[in-house]
């Protein structure tokens, strides 16, 4: 039985915590003074992938906390929280790349602004499908969501070699070796 209080209380603790968690998250591995657990799930450097880690493991924690207080509400409660996830990860990088590419440089500010953007949007598409009647398959959301889990992890400590996971700043790629 959906109930539509519950599940948007639940959603508005979500995105504050998203907001809050994903902006102490950029600065994390830098306070654990480069701590390589605290690596897996804070940013490492400025790349656009990094920056996704914000976003990725705020909802992804608000999803598995959600699964305990929050699913019986909705029969499509992983569906939802896994769209809303791919929303906001798709948002950032949609948009700055789109307005790097006609600006030709970046912005702090619209950086800044994006992510909390993002987190709306991604909650607020869960929301909607979390009060509807949709039905989806829980299953294949739980392989993307473990897909993207594991994708964040690994490519923490194998990064490709290629823009995306540039760091803009050092040119390096993933964890930058200090001394």
């Amino acid at each position: 039985m959906i109930n539509k209080k519950q599940i948007l209380k639940f959603q508005l603790f979500s995105i504050v915590f998203t907001m809050v968690l994903g902006t102490l998250l950029h600065f994390t591995y830098e306070w654990s003074n480069y701590n390589p657990f605290v690596a897996t799930f804070s940013s490492v450097n400025e790349s656009t992938w990094e920056h996704l880690k914000l976003l990725f493991f705020p909802m992804f924690f608000t999803t598995i906390i959600g699964y305990f207080f929050i699913k019986r509400y909705s029969s499509n409660y992983l569906c939802s929280k896994v769209l809303g996830i791919i929303t906001a990860l798709s948002f950032v990088t949609i948009f700055f790349y789109t307005y790097t590419g006609i600006l030709g440089t970046n912005i702090a500010i619209l950086d800044i602004g994006s992510f909390f953007v993002a987190v709306l949007l991604g909650e607020c598409v869960a929301y909607k499908n979390l009060v509807s009647n949709h039905n989806c398959n829980n299953f294949i959301a739980f392989v993307v969501l473990i897909t993207l889990f594991l994708g964040f992890v690994f490519f923490t400590y194998f990064p490709p070699h290629i823009g995306y996971f540039q760091d803009p700043v050092t040119n390096q790629y993933g964890i930058v070796r200090r001394s």
